[in-house]
């Protein structure tokens, strides 16, 4: 597993990802500049920016390197190469997920390092009328990084099933947009009004596909961090449990899917 981690990585590194990661992270420099443009709460907005912009980056990342890695493999035949080896499939797959959840946490390191730059400039410049808990920035740049990884996982589960790319990376997309709005219409169907509109077979399917598909607005805590509010430690611990028992789930659902692929 280790090797195929190591191979993941370079090959990541040989496309030129990092790079073109480190020229975004230039650009999360000049934030302060765009956010000097609003006449209040400037460094509220500072952290806005960095904090999306890294977020929209991850989000690219995740999605077109999980849906596209195992793919690319399978696709140039390297992949009959690496399993005709003393290797398993489960240790394959578990390489290629480690292999991006590594790179990940490297891209949110570094464009976190940018964001703190920015951050402190505009908090230089336009002291906020609420000190900075840079502790909560910190937390919101490791929940989306680990929110992004457990995406990693579905993008990998559809590869292990699927023969082409749009699969992988439109599935991903569309978990990824239903996983920000479950929260919303699980808080919805809770309340009175839904209900006179909803019927109680709509309520249920929704209520399953609640509890099936990821989560993923737990993870953002973007709010706490540009309002320097401090969230539930129940509650975080609770989201991190359930991202790692979650993306655990999908890599074993991955690997024993990926085991009973046939190569062809």
């Amino acid at each position: 597993m280790k090797d195929v981690l190591l191979i993941t990585l370079k090959g990541i590194f040989r496309d030129r990802i990092f790079q073109g990661i480190m020229a975004l992270a230039g650009l999360i420099v000049f934030i302060p500049s765009a956010a000097s443009l609003s006449m209040r709460q400037v460094t509220e907005l500072s952290i806005t920016l960095s904090l999306s912009t890294i977020s929209f980056i991850m989000l690219l990342l995740s999605v077109f390197l999980g849906a596209t890695s195992m793919w690319k493999d399978i696709e140039r035949r390297y992949t009959f190469s690496v399993v005709s080896l003393p290797i398993s499939r489960t240790s394959y797959v578990f390489g290629k997920f480690f292999g991006i959840a590594l790179f990940l946490v490297l891209t949110a390191f570094v464009l976190g390092c940018a964001a703190m730059i920015s951050i402190k400039v505009s908090s230089m410049g336009y002291p906020p009328a609420r000190p900075v808990e840079w502790g909560l920035i910190m937390a919101a740049i490791v929940f989306d990084a680990f929110k992004y990884i457990l995406l990693v996982g579905v993008a990998m589960l559809l590869s292990a099933v699927s023969t082409s790319f749009f699969l992988p990376v439109f599935g991903t997309v569309s978990i990824f947009l239903v996983g920000t709005i479950t929260q919303q219409v699980y808080d919805y169907l809770h309340t009175p009004a839904s209900e006179k509109v909803v019927s109680a077979i709509v309520k249920n399917a929704a209520l399953v596909l609640y509890y099936l598909l990821p989560n993923l607005q737990s993870f953002d805590l973007k709010v706490y961090a540009i309002y320097s509010i401090k969230p539930s430690l129940g509650g975080v611990l609770t989201t991190f449990c359930y991202g790692g028992i979650y993306t655990a789930v999908l890599l074993l659902a991955s690997s024993l899917l990926f085991g009973r692929r046939e190569m062809k």
